[in-house]
């Protein structure tokens, strides 16, 4: 049995997500996704829209994840070494090295083999990519052109 694992953010969910965890799980039998907590999305990237148990749930949900687990506010590697995955699946724009992982790892007594995914590209594969979009559109009127609704409000 071939455990892989993956991480990201996930906070707004799009293709390229979905392509990387079908590229992760191709790599084993079962896919352990680590959806980053809401601290170390503000302290890495930005404000999170959704918070990390509703987008571990969105993320569990996928077809190629056999789970979905929060990942923990002190060092990222506890959680690695807690479920000792074989594989360890990193995004084409994920901030790591490869080597220096897996040097970190083997210091652990882990031999985890680290892979890096390709880009797959299309028109809107990433999240600032949408959140782009989606202000343009705003901006010229093309969302939302009829009545406000009281769900839309809140």
């Amino acid at each position: 049995m071939v455990k892989v694992m993956a991480t990201g953010v996930f906070d707004i969910m799009h293709i390229g997500h979905l392509h990387f965890l079908e590229a992760a799980r191709a790599l084993g039998d079962e896919l352990v996704v680590v959806v980053a907590s809401d601290a170390t999305v503000r302290r890495r990237k930005h404000v999170p829209i959704n918070d990390a148990n509703t987008r571990a749930m969105m993320v569990a949900g996928l077809k190629p994840v056999t789970r979905a687990v929060v990942g923990g506010e002190g060092d990222p590697l506890d959680i690695v070494e807690a479920e000792k995955p074989d594989i360890i699946v990193i995004g084409y724009d994920q901030d790591f090295d490869e080597k220096e992982l897996e040097k970190k790892l083997a210091e652990r007594g882990l031999k985890t083999n680290i892979r890096r995914t390709g880009h797959f590209d299309s028109d809107l594969d990433g999240t600032r990519k949408i959140i782009r979009s989606i202000g343009i559109r705003l901006a010229q009127g093309e969302m939302y052109n009829g009545e406000d609704s009281k769900e839309d409000e809140n």
